[in-house]
């Protein structure tokens, strides 16, 4: 089957991609935006809160049933380009905790919610930068609040030391798959992942939802794009 997932600089409202991909076989999945609940102004936070609601309802329009959810983080290092080179490591914002940060980032995600159920829309959290950067911090939230409408995206890219260990321990809880390659070298960085073994622990947990694919590779896309997919119709079939 082949997915799509989009992302929030698409048009959104161009309805006639829902036709498009339709027509053509293609399942809008997830919308993937952008959120950072890790704040503390709670003006700041309320500002991400209905930027989130309103993505919901942008979701529900165009017929896609999940949205990539962001914990955010402290913003203490301003590049992405030097937070790659720390690991996706940064300092707490002074005078504060990091269960300041969790008590925020439950918080407001506890706030979408009503919004996504309205909608029957799934928040998807993923093991992203921030609070999400370790497997303990990505199930301390998801754990804390007890939703259906809450669910944990696993991106095979994203824990950068020991990944295996770290993606069995969110494989129980995992929704959907954004699964990450790198042909022609990363962008910031490049992971040999054995998709065999990714697979294996998808599988260990009964896991049936979509694997989407997200191409980081510098190849060409035509190429990349093609041996992963390849790669995962061997390995996931």
């Amino acid at each position: 089957m082949v997915s799509a997932l989009l992302s929030q600089g698409h048009t959104l409202l161009d309805h006639s991609e829902d036709v498009r991909a339709f027509t053509n076989g293609v399942d809008l999945i997830c919308l993937s935006i952008h959120q950072d609940f890790v704040d503390p102004d709670p003006a700041v936070r309320d500002k991400h809160i209905e930027h989130t609601k309103k993505c919901i309802d942008l979701a529900y329009r165009m017929g896609i049933p999940c949205i990539r959810l962001n914990s955010g983080r402290w913003g203490t290092v301003k590049s992405f380009d030097k937070l790659m080179e720390l690991r996706g490591k940064e300092p707490l914002l002074p005078g504060y905790t990091l269960d300041d940060g969790f008590k925020w980032c439950i918080a407001s995600i506890e706030k979408c919610l009503p919004k996504a159920a309205e909608c029957g829309v799934m928040l998807a959290l993923e093991n992203h930068w921030g609070l999400t950067r370790s497997p303990e911090g990505l199930l301390r939230i998801v754990n804390a609040i007890d939703s259906p409408w809450l669910g944990l995206l696993m991106d095979t890219g994203n824990f950068l030391e020991d990944p295996y260990t770290k993606l069995e321990k969110i494989a129980p809880k995992t929704d959907f798959v954004q699964a990450k390659t790198y042909y022609g070298g990363g962008e910031w960085y490049t992971l040999d992942l054995d998709y065999e073994r990714v697979a294996k622990i998808l599988r260990s947990v009964n896991y049936t939802g979509y694997v989407s694919l997200e191409f980081e590779g510098k190849a060409p896309a035509d190429e990349g794009v093609a041996k992963s997919i390849d790669l995962f119709r061997r390995v996931f079939s």
